[in-house]
Protein backbone atom coordinates (compact mmCIF):
# COMPACT_ATOMS: atom_id res chain seq x y z
CA UNK A 1 0.00 0.00 0.00
CA UNK A 2 1.80 3.15 -1.20
CA UNK A 3 1.50 6.58 0.38
CA UNK A 4 -0.18 7.85 -2.80
CA UNK A 5 -3.14 5.59 -2.05
CA UNK A 6 -6.54 7.25 -1.68
CA UNK A 7 -8.10 6.10 1.60
CA UNK A 8 -11.67 6.44 2.81
CA UNK A 9 -11.98 6.77 6.59
CA UNK A 10 -15.53 6.19 7.77
CA UNK A 11 -16.15 7.85 11.12
CA UNK A 12 -13.21 10.10 10.31
CA UNK A 13 -14.55 13.03 12.34
CA UNK A 14 -14.76 10.89 15.47
CA UNK A 15 -12.32 10.05 18.22
CA UNK A 16 -10.26 7.20 16.75
CA UNK A 17 -11.10 8.14 13.18
CA UNK A 18 -9.81 11.72 13.39
CA UNK A 19 -6.46 10.68 14.85
CA UNK A 20 -6.14 8.02 12.16
CA UNK A 21 -6.92 10.66 9.51
CA UNK A 22 -4.19 12.91 10.94
CA UNK A 23 -1.61 10.12 10.73
CA UNK A 24 -2.62 9.13 7.19
CA UNK A 25 -2.29 12.75 6.02
CA UNK A 26 1.04 13.06 7.79
CA UNK A 27 2.27 10.01 5.84
CA UNK A 28 1.12 11.47 2.52
CA UNK A 29 -2.12 9.58 1.86
CA UNK A 30 -5.04 11.21 0.08
CA UNK A 31 -7.92 11.00 2.56
CA UNK A 32 -11.67 11.18 2.21
CA UNK A 33 -13.88 11.21 5.31
CA UNK A 34 -17.43 9.90 5.64
CA UNK A 35 -19.10 10.74 8.93
CA UNK A 36 -22.75 11.12 9.95
CA UNK A 37 -21.85 13.57 12.78
CA UNK A 38 -24.15 11.56 15.03
CA UNK A 39 -25.85 14.04 17.42
CA UNK A 40 -25.03 12.15 20.63
CA UNK A 41 -21.34 12.43 19.72
CA UNK A 42 -21.25 15.69 17.71
CA UNK A 43 -24.21 17.81 18.90
CA UNK A 44 -22.47 20.94 17.58
CA UNK A 45 -21.82 19.62 14.12
CA UNK A 46 -18.49 19.06 12.38
CA UNK A 47 -15.65 19.54 14.89
CA UNK A 48 -12.83 21.99 14.24
CA UNK A 49 -10.22 19.23 14.20
CA UNK A 50 -11.46 17.82 10.87
CA UNK A 51 -8.60 18.82 8.54
CA UNK A 52 -9.28 20.89 5.43
CA UNK A 53 -6.82 18.70 3.49
CA UNK A 54 -9.25 15.78 3.70
CA UNK A 55 -12.36 15.63 1.55
CA UNK A 56 -15.41 15.48 3.82
CA UNK A 57 -18.79 13.86 3.15
CA UNK A 58 -21.54 13.91 5.74
CA UNK A 59 -23.89 10.95 5.68
CA UNK A 60 -24.91 7.56 7.01
CA UNK A 61 -22.36 4.82 6.38
CA UNK A 62 -25.18 2.27 6.14
CA UNK A 63 -26.91 4.20 3.34
CA UNK A 64 -26.09 2.68 -0.04
CA UNK A 65 -26.10 5.90 -2.08
CA UNK A 66 -23.99 7.78 0.47
CA UNK A 67 -21.44 5.00 0.88
CA UNK A 68 -21.22 4.56 -2.90
CA UNK A 69 -20.33 8.23 -3.31
CA UNK A 70 -17.73 8.02 -0.54
CA UNK A 71 -16.11 4.80 -1.77
CA UNK A 72 -15.89 5.70 -5.45
CA UNK A 73 -12.29 5.60 -6.63
CA UNK A 74 -10.65 4.77 -3.29
CA UNK A 75 -8.12 1.97 -2.98
CA UNK A 76 -8.42 1.36 0.75
CA UNK A 77 -11.09 1.74 3.41
CA UNK A 78 -10.59 2.37 7.11
CA UNK A 79 -14.06 1.36 8.30
CA UNK A 80 -14.02 2.97 11.73
CA UNK A 81 -17.57 4.35 11.87
CA UNK A 82 -19.62 2.72 14.59
CA UNK A 83 -22.72 3.26 16.65
CA UNK A 84 -21.72 2.83 20.27
CA UNK A 85 -23.73 3.65 23.33
CA UNK A 86 -25.08 2.10 26.52
CA UNK A 87 -28.66 2.69 25.44
CA UNK A 88 -30.73 -0.41 24.49
CA UNK A 89 -30.81 0.47 20.76
CA UNK A 90 -30.11 -3.13 19.77
CA UNK A 91 -31.22 -2.96 16.14
CA UNK A 92 -29.21 0.21 15.56
CA UNK A 93 -25.97 -1.51 16.60
CA UNK A 94 -26.53 -4.20 13.98
CA UNK A 95 -27.71 -1.77 11.29
CA UNK A 96 -24.97 0.84 11.69
CA UNK A 97 -22.08 -1.51 12.41
CA UNK A 98 -22.64 -4.90 10.78
CA UNK A 99 -24.86 -3.90 7.86
CA UNK A 100 -22.52 -1.10 6.84
CA UNK A 101 -19.59 -3.54 6.80
CA UNK A 102 -21.57 -5.91 4.58
CA UNK A 103 -22.45 -2.99 2.30
CA UNK A 104 -18.76 -2.14 1.82
CA UNK A 105 -18.18 -5.63 0.41
CA UNK A 106 -21.41 -5.55 -1.58
CA UNK A 107 -20.39 -2.40 -3.45
CA UNK A 108 -16.89 -3.68 -4.22
CA UNK A 109 -18.14 -7.01 -5.54
CA UNK A 110 -20.90 -5.39 -7.62
CA UNK A 111 -18.58 -2.93 -9.39
CA UNK A 112 -14.84 -3.47 -8.79
CA UNK A 113 -13.89 -0.83 -11.39
CA UNK A 114 -15.82 1.91 -9.62
CA UNK A 115 -14.66 0.65 -6.21
CA UNK A 116 -11.06 -0.59 -6.67
CA UNK A 117 -10.58 -1.31 -2.96
CA UNK A 118 -7.57 -3.50 -2.23
CA UNK A 119 -7.71 -3.49 1.57
CA UNK A 120 -10.17 -2.78 4.37
CA UNK A 121 -9.19 -2.19 7.99
CA UNK A 122 -12.17 -2.70 10.29
CA UNK A 123 -12.68 -1.29 13.79
CA UNK A 124 -13.58 -4.18 16.06
CA UNK A 125 -13.64 -4.19 19.85
CA UNK A 126 -12.65 -6.08 22.95
CA UNK A 127 -16.45 -6.33 23.41
CA UNK A 128 -16.25 -9.33 21.03
CA UNK A 129 -14.61 -11.22 23.90
CA UNK A 130 -17.30 -10.46 26.49
CA UNK A 131 -16.04 -11.33 29.95
CA UNK A 132 -12.90 -12.81 28.40
CA UNK A 133 -10.97 -15.80 29.75
CA UNK A 134 -10.75 -17.07 33.31
CA UNK A 135 -9.19 -20.01 35.13
CA UNK A 136 -10.72 -22.20 37.82
CA UNK A 137 -7.93 -23.76 39.88
CA UNK A 138 -10.34 -26.06 41.74
CA UNK A 139 -11.70 -27.67 38.58
CA UNK A 140 -8.19 -27.93 37.11
CA UNK A 141 -6.80 -29.44 40.34
CA UNK A 142 -3.97 -26.92 40.23
CA UNK A 143 -2.66 -23.70 41.66
CA UNK A 144 -4.33 -20.34 41.15
CA UNK A 145 -3.45 -18.44 38.00
CA UNK A 146 -0.74 -15.77 38.17
CA UNK A 147 -1.99 -12.21 38.45
CA UNK A 148 -2.76 -10.32 35.27
CA UNK A 149 0.33 -8.20 35.83
CA UNK A 150 2.46 -11.33 36.13
CA UNK A 151 0.89 -12.75 32.98
CA UNK A 152 1.72 -9.55 31.07
CA UNK A 153 5.37 -10.11 31.95
CA UNK A 154 5.26 -13.77 30.83
CA UNK A 155 5.34 -15.31 27.35
CA UNK A 156 1.97 -15.64 25.68
CA UNK A 157 1.72 -19.42 26.03
CA UNK A 158 3.08 -19.66 29.55
CA UNK A 159 -0.23 -20.30 31.31
CA UNK A 160 -2.21 -22.49 31.29
CA UNK A 161 -0.54 -24.97 28.98
CA UNK A 162 -3.11 -27.76 28.68
CA UNK A 163 -6.31 -25.69 28.73
CA UNK A 164 -7.75 -27.45 31.78
CA UNK A 165 -9.83 -25.16 33.95
CA UNK A 166 -10.02 -22.38 31.35
CA UNK A 167 -13.43 -20.67 31.18
CA UNK A 168 -15.00 -18.31 28.66
CA UNK A 169 -17.87 -17.19 30.89
CA UNK A 170 -21.23 -15.73 30.02
CA UNK A 171 -22.15 -12.27 31.32
CA UNK A 172 -22.70 -12.14 35.05
CA UNK A 173 -26.41 -12.60 35.89
CA UNK A 174 -28.38 -9.59 37.06
CA UNK A 175 -29.20 -11.32 40.35
CA UNK A 176 -25.51 -11.79 41.08
CA UNK A 177 -24.79 -8.12 40.43
CA UNK A 178 -27.77 -7.09 42.56
CA UNK A 179 -26.18 -9.04 45.40
CA UNK A 180 -22.88 -7.15 44.96
CA UNK A 181 -21.17 -10.43 44.08
CA UNK A 182 -18.85 -8.97 41.45
CA UNK A 183 -16.39 -11.71 40.58
CA UNK A 184 -16.71 -14.27 37.78
CA UNK A 185 -17.60 -17.67 39.22
CA UNK A 186 -16.91 -21.09 37.78
CA UNK A 187 -20.20 -22.50 36.41
CA UNK A 188 -19.15 -25.99 37.58
CA UNK A 189 -17.98 -25.53 41.18
CA UNK A 190 -19.10 -21.97 41.91
CA UNK A 191 -15.69 -20.77 43.11
CA UNK A 192 -14.38 -17.35 42.06
CA UNK A 193 -12.21 -17.72 38.96
CA UNK A 194 -8.90 -16.00 38.18
CA UNK A 195 -8.73 -13.70 35.14
CA UNK A 196 -6.45 -14.57 32.23
CA UNK A 197 -5.12 -12.44 29.42
CA UNK A 198 -7.53 -12.39 26.47
CA UNK A 199 -6.11 -13.52 23.15
CA UNK A 200 -7.66 -13.17 19.71
CA UNK A 201 -9.19 -16.66 19.77
CA UNK A 202 -11.56 -15.58 22.57
CA UNK A 203 -15.10 -14.92 21.33
CA UNK A 204 -18.07 -14.49 23.66
CA UNK A 205 -19.88 -11.19 23.02
CA UNK A 206 -22.37 -10.29 25.73
CA UNK A 207 -23.88 -7.11 24.26
CA UNK A 208 -25.54 -6.10 20.99
CA UNK A 209 -22.54 -3.89 20.34
CA UNK A 210 -20.14 -6.81 20.81
CA UNK A 211 -22.30 -9.03 18.61
CA UNK A 212 -22.25 -6.39 15.85
CA UNK A 213 -18.47 -6.21 16.02
CA UNK A 214 -18.09 -9.99 15.84
CA UNK A 215 -20.38 -9.98 12.80
CA UNK A 216 -17.92 -7.55 11.20
CA UNK A 217 -15.03 -9.92 11.92
CA UNK A 218 -16.93 -12.83 10.34
CA UNK A 219 -17.79 -10.76 7.27
CA UNK A 220 -14.17 -9.69 6.91
CA UNK A 221 -12.86 -13.22 7.20
CA UNK A 222 -15.38 -14.96 4.94
CA UNK A 223 -16.08 -12.33 2.29
CA UNK A 224 -12.54 -11.01 2.22
CA UNK A 225 -11.15 -14.46 1.51
CA UNK A 226 -13.88 -15.36 -0.99
CA UNK A 227 -13.45 -12.23 -3.09
CA UNK A 228 -9.72 -11.66 -2.66
CA UNK A 229 -10.02 -8.45 -0.65
CA UNK A 230 -7.40 -8.03 2.06
CA UNK A 231 -8.80 -7.21 5.50
CA UNK A 232 -7.60 -6.63 9.05
CA UNK A 233 -9.78 -6.31 12.17
CA UNK A 234 -8.59 -4.32 15.16
CA UNK A 235 -9.99 -5.15 18.61
CA UNK A 236 -9.52 -1.97 20.62
CA UNK A 237 -9.56 -2.00 24.40
CA UNK A 238 -10.31 1.14 26.46
CA UNK A 239 -9.12 3.93 24.16
CA UNK A 240 -8.35 7.32 25.73
CA UNK A 241 -7.05 10.73 24.77
CA UNK A 242 -8.10 14.11 23.35
CA UNK A 243 -11.28 14.37 21.23
CA UNK A 244 -13.04 11.59 23.16
CA UNK A 245 -16.60 12.92 23.11
CA UNK A 246 -17.70 14.77 26.24
CA UNK A 247 -21.34 14.21 25.28
CA UNK A 248 -21.64 10.44 24.86
CA UNK A 249 -21.89 8.18 27.94
CA UNK A 250 -20.04 5.46 26.01
CA UNK A 251 -16.92 7.65 26.01
CA UNK A 252 -16.01 5.97 29.25
CA UNK A 253 -14.26 6.35 32.54
CA UNK A 254 -11.89 9.20 31.65
CA UNK A 255 -14.78 11.43 30.58
CA UNK A 256 -16.94 10.54 33.57
CA UNK A 257 -14.26 10.89 36.26
CA UNK A 258 -12.78 14.07 34.76
CA UNK A 259 -16.13 15.83 34.43
CA UNK A 260 -17.05 14.91 37.98
CA UNK A 261 -13.74 16.00 39.51
CA UNK A 262 -13.48 19.23 37.53
CA UNK A 263 -16.92 20.19 38.85
CA UNK A 264 -16.24 19.28 42.45
CA UNK A 265 -18.06 15.94 42.45
CA UNK A 266 -16.43 12.79 43.87
CA UNK A 267 -15.94 10.23 41.07
CA UNK A 268 -18.54 7.45 41.17
CA UNK A 269 -16.92 4.02 40.93
CA UNK A 270 -19.06 1.15 39.69
CA UNK A 271 -18.98 -2.23 41.45
CA UNK A 272 -16.11 -2.27 43.98
CA UNK A 273 -13.47 -0.54 41.84
CA UNK A 274 -11.21 -3.59 41.82
CA UNK A 275 -12.05 -4.52 38.25
CA UNK A 276 -8.99 -4.50 35.98
CA UNK A 277 -8.83 -2.58 32.72
CA UNK A 278 -6.42 -2.09 29.82
CA UNK A 279 -6.15 1.55 28.71
CA UNK A 280 -4.53 2.55 25.41
CA UNK A 281 -3.86 6.00 23.95
CA UNK A 282 -5.71 6.98 20.78
CA UNK A 283 -2.49 7.88 18.94
CA UNK A 284 -1.14 4.40 19.62
CA UNK A 285 -4.40 3.05 18.17
CA UNK A 286 -4.00 5.22 15.07
CA UNK A 287 -0.50 3.81 14.58
CA UNK A 288 -1.89 0.29 14.85
CA UNK A 289 -4.56 1.07 12.25
CA UNK A 290 -2.06 2.42 9.72
CA UNK A 291 0.34 -0.46 10.38
CA UNK A 292 -2.44 -2.94 9.64
CA UNK A 293 -3.20 -1.07 6.42
CA UNK A 294 0.40 -1.09 5.24
CA UNK A 295 1.69 -4.47 6.42
CA UNK A 296 0.69 -7.47 4.30
CA UNK A 297 1.31 -9.75 7.28
CA UNK A 298 -1.88 -8.30 8.76
CA UNK A 299 -4.04 -9.49 5.86
CA UNK A 300 -6.90 -11.70 7.04
CA UNK A 301 -6.00 -11.29 10.71
CA UNK A 302 -7.60 -10.01 13.92
CA UNK A 303 -5.48 -8.02 16.37
CA UNK A 304 -5.90 -6.92 19.97
CA UNK A 305 -4.91 -3.26 20.41
CA UNK A 306 -4.30 -2.52 24.08
CA UNK A 307 -2.03 -0.68 26.47
CA UNK A 308 -0.16 -3.74 27.77
CA UNK A 309 -0.81 -2.84 31.39
CA UNK A 310 -3.43 -3.86 33.98
CA UNK A 311 -4.93 -0.96 35.95
CA UNK A 312 -7.78 -1.21 38.44
CA UNK A 313 -10.62 1.30 38.35
CA UNK A 314 -9.65 2.57 41.81
CA UNK A 315 -6.06 3.05 40.62
CA UNK A 316 -7.40 4.95 37.62
CA UNK A 317 -9.49 7.15 39.92
CA UNK A 318 -6.34 7.94 41.91
CA UNK A 319 -4.46 8.89 38.72
CA UNK A 320 -7.34 11.10 37.59
CA UNK A 321 -7.71 12.72 41.02
CA UNK A 322 -4.01 13.58 41.11
CA UNK A 323 -4.05 15.02 37.58
CA UNK A 324 -7.06 17.25 38.27
CA UNK A 325 -5.55 18.49 41.53
CA UNK A 326 -8.55 17.29 43.52
CA UNK A 327 -8.63 15.93 47.06
CA UNK A 328 -12.01 14.22 46.61
CA UNK A 329 -12.27 10.53 47.42
CA UNK A 330 -14.10 8.23 44.99
CA UNK A 331 -17.57 7.02 45.94
CA UNK A 332 -18.06 3.25 45.92
CA UNK A 333 -21.76 2.79 46.55
CA UNK A 334 -22.60 -0.55 44.98
CA UNK A 335 -23.77 0.82 41.63
CA UNK A 336 -23.12 -1.20 38.51
CA UNK A 337 -23.65 -0.82 34.78
CA UNK A 338 -25.25 -3.58 32.72
CA UNK A 339 -22.92 -4.75 29.98
CA UNK A 340 -19.72 -3.94 31.86
CA UNK A 341 -17.15 -6.70 32.18
CA UNK A 342 -15.26 -7.63 35.32
CA UNK A 343 -11.58 -7.99 34.33
CA UNK A 344 -10.56 -7.52 30.70
CA UNK A 345 -6.89 -7.24 29.75
CA UNK A 346 -5.81 -8.05 26.21
CA UNK A 347 -2.83 -10.11 25.13
CA UNK A 348 -1.16 -7.81 22.56
CA UNK A 349 1.76 -10.09 21.65
CA UNK A 350 0.32 -10.78 18.17
CA UNK A 351 0.36 -7.09 17.23
CA UNK A 352 3.74 -6.64 18.87
CA UNK A 353 5.09 -9.26 16.46
CA UNK A 354 4.43 -6.76 13.64
CA UNK A 355 6.65 -4.21 15.39
CA UNK A 356 3.94 -2.19 17.14
CA UNK A 357 4.28 -1.21 20.78
CA UNK A 358 2.05 0.98 22.98
CA UNK A 359 4.14 4.07 23.66
CA UNK A 360 1.92 6.28 25.82
CA UNK A 361 1.23 5.20 29.44
CA UNK A 362 -2.08 5.66 31.22
CA UNK A 363 -0.81 8.61 33.28
CA UNK A 364 -0.06 10.51 30.07
CA UNK A 365 -3.42 9.42 28.64
CA UNK A 366 -5.10 11.09 31.59
CA UNK A 367 -2.91 14.21 31.47
CA UNK A 368 -3.60 14.73 27.75
CA UNK A 369 -7.33 14.21 28.16
CA UNK A 370 -7.68 16.51 31.18
CA UNK A 371 -5.67 19.24 29.43
CA UNK A 372 -7.90 18.94 26.37
CA UNK A 373 -11.09 18.83 28.45
CA UNK A 374 -10.15 22.05 30.24
CA UNK A 375 -10.23 23.77 26.83
CA UNK A 376 -13.77 22.59 26.12
CA UNK A 377 -16.99 24.16 27.37
CA UNK A 378 -17.80 21.05 29.35
CA UNK A 379 -20.48 21.84 31.92
CA UNK A 380 -21.60 19.27 34.48
CA UNK A 381 -24.87 18.85 32.58
CA UNK A 382 -23.08 16.58 30.07
CA UNK A 383 -22.23 14.14 32.85
CA UNK A 384 -25.54 14.44 34.68
CA UNK A 385 -27.75 14.01 31.60
CA UNK A 386 -25.91 10.86 30.51
CA UNK A 387 -26.24 9.42 34.00
CA UNK A 388 -29.97 10.22 34.09
CA UNK A 389 -30.51 8.51 30.75
CA UNK A 390 -28.66 5.36 31.81
CA UNK A 391 -30.61 5.12 35.06
CA UNK A 392 -33.93 5.76 33.29
CA UNK A 393 -33.24 2.88 30.89
CA UNK A 394 -32.02 0.54 33.65
CA UNK A 395 -28.44 0.53 32.37
CA UNK A 396 -27.05 1.80 35.69
CA UNK A 397 -28.51 0.05 38.72
CA UNK A 398 -27.72 -0.29 42.41
CA UNK A 399 -26.98 -3.49 44.27
CA UNK A 400 -28.83 -4.36 47.45
CA UNK A 401 -25.59 -3.96 49.39
CA UNK A 402 -24.48 -0.35 49.78
CA UNK A 403 -20.69 -0.37 49.95
CA UNK A 404 -19.72 3.20 50.91
CA UNK A 405 -16.74 5.36 49.99
CA UNK A 406 -13.33 4.02 49.01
Amino acid sequence: MSNATKVLVTGGAGFIGSHTVDLLLQKGYAVRILDSLQPRVHPRGKPAWVPTEAEFIQGDVADRETLSRAMRGVEAVMHLAAYQDYMPDFSLFIHSNAESAALVFELIVADPKAFPVRKIVFASSQAVCGEGRFFCSRCAWGAAAPSLREQLRSPRTAYPKDGRGVLVPSPRPLGQLKSADWEIRCPVCGDPADPLLIDETTVSPGTAYGISKYAIELLAKRLGKRYGIATACMRYTYVQGPRNSIYNAYSGIARRFALQLLHGIPPTVYEDGKQMRDYVNVRDVARANVLALEDERADGEVYNVGGGRAVSVLEFAEIMTKETGSSLEPRVEGEFRLGDTRHTISDISKLRALGWEPAIPVERNVAEYVAWLREQSASREYFEEAERLMRRHGVVQRSRQRVGSA
